[in-house]
């Protein structure tokens, strides 16, 4: 049994085999039948049509609004270390405030204070991902450390860090600054 034209058209809409692909037809011989075929292939052409112009705005949009968001979260990504950080400036305002008016315990408590605010910081950058990399009797690791000395010393085994000069940081797992240290090397005979 032949499928006509139109039934091939509907079972390609309906997702079944496809259409015959379309061939020049005289005007003189198109049927009644052949032209409403011809008009429903192209409403749904145009349909098709305007389905994909509203998908490449929405794409469009879409990118642009992407690109927004990615520019506003770098713009704006230290404001939660930043909140946590403006009481630490507030205390210094404070501390700076008290050394000023330099009462008779003036000094203790200024030291006192300082030490408050250093412990706040400390705990601020802690809570936002900082690590102290901590050297100090360690032996000298080069992705960790960075060597700006040897020393003679028969206390330290070859190869410990026998003085952090300067310590070092990371962001979670990332090196932001390496430990400056000594490192320990066998004694001349």
């Amino acid at each position: 049994m032949k499928k006509t034209e139109t039934e091939n058209a509907r079972a390609a809409a309906d997702g079944g085999e496809t259409a015959e692909p379309l061939v020049p037809i005289e005007a003189g011989t198109v049927t009644p039948g052949q032209l409403e075929e011809l008009k429903g292939r192209a409403e749904k052409a145009d349909e098709h049509w305007e389905r994909l112009l509203r998908t490449t705005a929405d794409f469009d949009n879409f990118k642009k609004r992407a690109a927004r968001e990615k520019q506003d979260a770098i713009r704006y990504a230290n404001e939660g270390l930043l909140e946590k950080l403006v009481p630490v400036l507030d205390n210094f305002d404070a501390a700076i405030s008290a050394a000023q008016n330099n009462s008779a315990n003036g000094a203790q408590s200024l030291q006192t204070g300082v030490a408050m605010i250093f412990q706040q910081l400390k705990k601020a950058l802690t809570e936002s991902g900082l690590e102290e990399v901590d050297a100090a009797g360690q032996t000298f690791d080069p992705n960790l450390h960075e060597a700006v000395s040897q020393q003679e010393s028969s206390d330290v085994p070859e190869g410990g860090v026998l003085q952090q000069l300067r310590k070092g940081y990371k962001l979670r797992d990332r090196l932001l600054r390496p430990a400056t240290v000594v490192v320990a090397k066998k004694p001349a005979k």
